[in-house]
């Protein structure tokens, strides 16, 4: 399957998900890593292995990429703020993240947003539609590539999608502490709307390497 074609419907399976999945509640705004997550992958060789623990989420990618998805609870659609831990003991090299095909990259956390009507009628909402809708946005933090920390990308597959580096190709552990409003803000140029949906990927298929990460305590505000 095209680089394109791939990324385009791992984003379309998160949006299928959001449109038509019951919400799920959050613990104190802890996010639980459990049975509410679905990944979305593409032949058996594009499946990473994802391990479900409660406040952590371990992954690992052998030359794989998918993307493991979940909505969020109404409650929280205005949450301005997240923070979390994540670390990488084994990763792919830095890639190129705004050019199509090649892109890999250690750990990415998806925040969805739609518009306030679209939010309301989420149930009724075909993915094909959201993608197409100019109020879809997701803000994509990121852990790889080789650009500097801090920097703010545009998506080579999607208008909709903005990338931030928080982290180069390294392995280490870290905490982050983001904000959504803001980056939204600059991402996008615009308030944010409503946070609708979640999603994680770790990517090694174009460079066949290989990705042994975590990430824990994941929390919205």
């Amino acid at each position: 399957m095209p680089m394109q074609s791939l990324v385009g419907a791992l984003f379309a399976a998160l949006i299928m998900l959001v449109a038509n999945a019951p919400p799920i509640e959050a613990q104190a705004n802890i996010i639980q890593f459990n049975g509410s997550w679905k990944e979305q992958g593409f032949f058996r060789f594009f499946s990473n292995k994802y391990g479900l623990q409660g406040r952590r989420l371990d992954v690992i990618s052998d030359g794989t990429v998918s993307v493991l998805w979940r909505p969020i609870d109404t409650t929280l659609g205005r949450a301005t703020a997240a923070e979390w831990a994540w670390s990488v003991t084994e990763g792919v090299e830095g890639t190129d993240l705004t050019m199509r095909g090649g892109d890999d990259r250690n750990l990415a956390l998806y925040f969805v947003f739609v518009d306030p009507p679209t939010a309301s009628n989420l149930g009724r909402t075909s993915a094909r539609k959201l993608l197409r809708d100019p109020n879809t946005r997701a803000l994509v933090y990121v852990w790889g590539g080789n650009h500097a920390k801090g920097a703010f990308l545009d998506s080579p597959y999607s208008p909709i999608l903005k990338s931030i580096i928080l982290r180069t190709a390294q392995t280490g552990s870290f905490t982050e502490n983001v904000n959504l409003e803001q980056d939204f803000t600059r991402a996008f140029g615009d308030m944010p709307k409503v946070l609708v949906g979640l999603a994680v990927t770790a990517d090694s298929d174009d460079t066949d390497g290989a990705i042994r990460a975590a990430i824990e305590d994941l929390q919205i505000r």
